[in-house]
């Protein structure tokens, strides 16, 4: 159980808190590249922070400070030119170091003021990678974007899903070091809900954790269970699958990110990678781009049971929202399965030591030959790199009705 005051410095994620410093050493990602290849622009809060995503005309990226500094237009309205992004309402332009390069009607009534040159917008570094727009916030000089298996993995098939959860970004990922929640959550849950819908064939075989372990590795913690009919020379014991510090998933086939919006917003994208067939072949701008549900009650309180019966993701957000946007771990009542949790907690106040006296965080990388593929080895991964799968977009075909009948983008 954590008082009030850890609770909180755990959960702040804005400039100035200890939390939000540590989360600043980390690339996070804003946005799938397919999202810029219709529209240049993209609004994005990161860290409590509001920013504008923008490819130039030159297919540069830029991320700098929303809003513009003349009266305060949102610039994710703004126009993308050669070298920068005007705003559309008085014209005013800012470079991709957030530098405003041009004031139209100033520069012709005064010339000579040099009033532009007094203006300047936040700005930060962006880098696309595996499909998916990296950026960092963090101190000087900035660390490599790192180069994790899955995301360099050639002869790779992606799709890349997105939702914001309405809740604060610790409770999204101390789930993943929950192991005995995929047992009833998305298990019993999931027949309970099947039971709901009437789609009996979703239901799972409920199968029970015998053991659980964790272990702190090199890249964060590894997790470990044994279930029935299982022993410890199963992949997911010998084996298991990670926690990325500071807030990664990784398994076989998929990366889930877990973003600080701000302190009571989630955003999480889910990275999936099949291999290709012989003679298939995808570019960063033909990914398929999906929001993936987040369900909350509806207006009489009650679950959609609509949205449960099936996909664990599904589940899991509904979950995240249920504890409210800041989950009271002063009424927490910790067990035995939660002991991955305890040990995380302990890894962010590590981490935060490491800072204090001057050393990085684990996870972050300046050498470039120690970054070429980082390889994260996981349960089932030999099977992942030797068997091509036929069926491809796990996601969004699935949400088009859920969605209104919107295909996924592009």
């Amino acid at each position: 159980m954590l008082t009030r005051e850890e609770n909180q410095r755990l959960a702040a994620v804005g400039p100035g808190t200890l939390i939000g410093g540590l989360l600043r050493w980390y690339w996070h990602p804003i946005a799938a590249s397919s999202e810029l290849s219709g529209n240049e622009t993209k609004f994005v809060r990161l860290l409590g922070e509001d920013l504008v995503l923008f490819k130039d005309k030159q297919g540069r990226l830029g991320l700098i400070g929303a809003y513009c500094a003349h009266r305060g237009v949102n610039l994710a309205y703004g126009m993308a030119e050669e070298d920068g992004l005007r705003c559309p309402y008085h014209g005013w332009k800012y470079d991709r170091s957030g530098k405003c390069v041009e004031q139209p009607f100033e520069e012709t009534v005064r010339p000579e003021s040099g009033f532009k040159d007094k203006i300047k917008l936040p700005a930060y570094s962006a880098q696309e990678l595996g499909g998916l727009v990296f950026a960092y916030l963090g101190p000087q000089p900035e660390p490599l974007l790192p180069r994790w298996d899955l995301l360099v993995e050639e002869n790779a098939w992606r799709e890349i899903g997105h939702t914001v959860t309405a809740c604060n970004w610790l409770q999204t990922v101390e789930n993943i070091l929950d192991p005995v929640h995929v047992e009833w959550l998305h298990g019993e849950f999931r027949g309970y809900a099947a039971e709901h819908t009437g789609r009996l064939e979703r239901k799972r075989k409920h199968t029970r954790h015998l053991k659980i372990g964790f272990d702190l590795a090199e890249h964060g913690i590894i997790k470990r269970r044994i279930l029935e009919g299982e022993s410890e020379n199963s992949d997911d014991w010998k084996i298991g699958h990670w926690l990325v510090f500071p807030n990664i998933q990784k398994g076989p086939d998929m990366l889930r990110f877990r973003v600080p919006v701000d302190d009571s917003r989630t955003a999480q994208w889910y990275l999936s990678v099949h291999l290709l067939n012989d003679g298939e072949a995808q570019r960063a701008e033909e990914i398929p781009f999906y929001e993936m549900p987040s369900p909350v009650l509806n207006e009489r309180g009650q679950p959609g049971w609509h949205l449960l019966d099936g996909d664990v993701d599904i589940q899991d957000n509904a979950i995240f929202a249920s504890q409210g946007a800041l989950l009271d771990r002063t009424q927490e009542n910790l067990g035995d399965s939660d002991r991955g949790i305890v040990l995380y907690r302990h890894l962010l106040d590590g981490q935060l030591k490491n800072i204090e006296a001057g050393k990085d965080p684990i996870n972050v990388f300046r050498d470039p030959a120690q970054n070429v593929c980082l390889k994260l080895p996981t349960e089932s991964r030999e099977r992942f790199l030797t068997g091509r799968l036929g069926a491809r977009t796990r996601y969004a075909p699935k949400y088009r009705s859920l969605l209104g009948g919107r295909p996924p983008l592009p």
